[in-house]
């Protein structure tokens, strides 16, 4: 399963103001219960239970907030880049300014991790992470993304 599979041009967000890691998440959750049609507490609630777990702030600026719901049939992801980066308890301690939210159905767990990797490898590259914070729109961001444009591609 890639990338594109899950995310859409559509659900890829370019300089979300959010002041913090709650309305950040808050704010995603919102956005992906409107597509699912699920009720947008169920995913907020879900995405706080998994940060208490552990932060997904991955480090380098990027986080992958992610859960597995039951109310979600199908894989689901938002691409954000935000205006400003905010405090998301990172492991390397560095505020936040990308972010790759993934909503994971109960099924085919191994091929939802394969995807949760890829987006996670493809994260960890400082090359990509700077063409993302410079993409000037977010088709540009996507593309960089999954991979089809810039001098990075299908990393």
């Amino acid at each position: 399963m890639d990338f594109e599979d899950i995310c859409q041009i559509a659900d890829t967000v370019i300089d979300l103001s959010v002041p913090s890691k709650r309305a950040l998440l808050h704010d995603l959750a919102h956005r992906a219960a409107l597509v699912l049609k699920v009720d947008d507490d169920i995913i907020f609630t879900a995405l706080l239970k998994r940060e208490e777990l552990g932060s997904t702030g991955v480090g380098n600026g990027v986080a992958l907030p992610h859960v597995r719901l039951e109310q979600v049939k199908k894989p689901f992801g938002i691409l954000a880049r935000l205006k400003d980066a905010i405090d998301f308890d990172a492991i390397d301690g560095q505020p936040v300014d990308l972010v790759c939210l993934l909503l994971l159905s109960k099924e085919n767990e191994q091929a939802q991790l394969n995807t949760l990797a890829a987006a996670a490898r493809r994260l960890r590259r400082p090359e990509v992470l700077e063409e993302l914070r410079r993409a000037p729109n977010r088709v540009m961001l996507y593309n960089i993304m999954v991979g089809r444009i810039g001098p990075y591609r299908s990393l």
